[in-house]
């Protein structure tokens, strides 16, 4: 019998305790994961905040201790890393709560992976390359509890974390399939206070991670409906909490949208992403807004390969004009939130391109793209972006 089905391995994501007010069963979720003693793993900007403060209280409420690493930078590297894994082990912890954006989320995952392997493992040594995972000890990886505070990365149901490498600046992504969380609270609550910067930037990352899985060529239909959904639900939600950042129904909508579009890139990242890493590693620019600034062109790239899909997508979303609509769609979200206009704008120079050029065609996320990514191609993409 033949037959043109292609094999592939599929994972879906994990308990996802969702809803307003749900931070108070945190304590709760610890001890049902066997946590006694966790270490709370947070951003240097949400350390001092009132979310902060109830949650850590939480914790303490119930006997479960009130220790705090807060020392993430915006893109975590090693040392964040070093320094996270000496407190978790100078305080006898015993599973990490990741709470933040996709900065503490990843940080506390490595964290949590990283704190009992044997001495002679390096974290880069469990890059996501072939099953280079299986180098790890999984019995040695603690815990994981994730509470996002933003409706973005998605890592929350993600088995792999970004760590980016302080001497190359180059971001790696670090995959174990322990390093999903055991239980994830999706409280919308906690993303009400987010600056309007960081409610654009992590929304468009979001709508980034639904386009780049929805257009992706390789075989994964499951993913492909999440996908199209998470775009109708940014398109339909992100001016929403944009305009009025209290509007808890359509910051609950952003918040699934954010894990919707992590669960669907298991269907593969492209150009967008693979040209957003080195630039956020070289510049230190917010991911989801670099996202954002190269969606337009990025689409353009690859119009060839996926007009048709994008088309579909249009219908389904309710956009006129097929994939021309979609483009002016996106051009327009991108003025309401105040995206910059192109990468020189973000502070990128003309130098450089050759650098990134090459960074680009090295990160993974390439491989997925429609168009195949060449050095000319790329190099041409980056000067359409600027």
């Amino acid at each position: 019998m033949t037959h043109n089905v292609p094999n592939r391995n599929w994972s879906y994501p994990t308990a996802i305790k969702f809803g307003v007010g749900r931070i108070s069963e945190l304590a709760d979720h610890c001890k049902a994961a066997g946590v006694k003693k966790p270490l709370f793993v947070t951003d240097k900007a949400l350390a001092s905040l009132p979310i902060t403060a109830n949650a850590v209280k939480v914790l303490g409420d119930a006997g479960l201790g009130t220790a705090v690493f807060s020392e993430v930078d915006p893109n975590p590297n090693e040392k964040n890393m070093a320094d996270g894994i000496a407190v978790y082990l100078a305080g006898g912890h015993d599973g990490v709560i990741c709470f933040g954006g996709g900065s503490a989320l990843d940080l506390g995952k490595m964290i949590a992976l990283m704190a009992h392997q044997k001495k002679d493992l390096s974290v880069w040594d469990l890059e996501d390359i072939d099953d280079w995972y299986a180098r790890a000890d999984s019995a040695m990886i603690a815990p994981i509890i994730a509470v996002p505070t933003t409706a973005g990365t998605g890592s929350e149901v993600g088995r792999a974390g970004v760590l980016t490498n302080a001497l190359t600046h180059k971001k790696k992504i670090i995959f174990h399939p322990k390093l999903l969380p055991v239980v994830t609270i999706c409280d919308p609550a906690l993303t009400v206070g987010m600056p309007r910067f960081i409610t654009a930037g992590t929304g468009m990352d979001a709508l980034a991670h639904c386009l780049e899985a929805y257009s992706s060529p390789f075989y994964h239909p499951m993913s492909q409906g999440i996908a199209l959904e998470g775009m109708r639900l940014v398109f339909e939600n992100l001016p929403l909490v944009y305009a009025d950042p209290n509007n808890l129904d359509a910051r609950a909508h952003m918040m699934s949208a954010a894990a919707m579009g992590a669960v669907a890139f298991q269907k593969g990242l492209g150009a967008i992403h693979s040209l957003s890493h080195p630039i956020g590693a070289v510049y230190g620019t917010h991911h989801g807004t670099t996202n954002a600034v190269v969606m337009p062109m990025v689409l353009d790239f690859n119009r060839h390969a996926i007009e048709d899909r994008i088309n579909a997508a249009s219908a389904y979303l309710g956009i006129a004009g097929g994939f021309a609509g979609f483009h002016e769609r996106i051009m327009e979200l991108r003025a309401l939130l105040n995206i910059p206009q192109n990468l020189e704008a973000m502070g990128v120079q003309f130098a450089d391109l050759d650098m990134l050029t090459d960074m680009a065609l090295e990160d993974p996320s390439c491989g997925g793209n429609p168009v195949v990514m060449t050095r000319e191609n790329t190099r041409a993409l980056f000067e359409a972006c600027m």
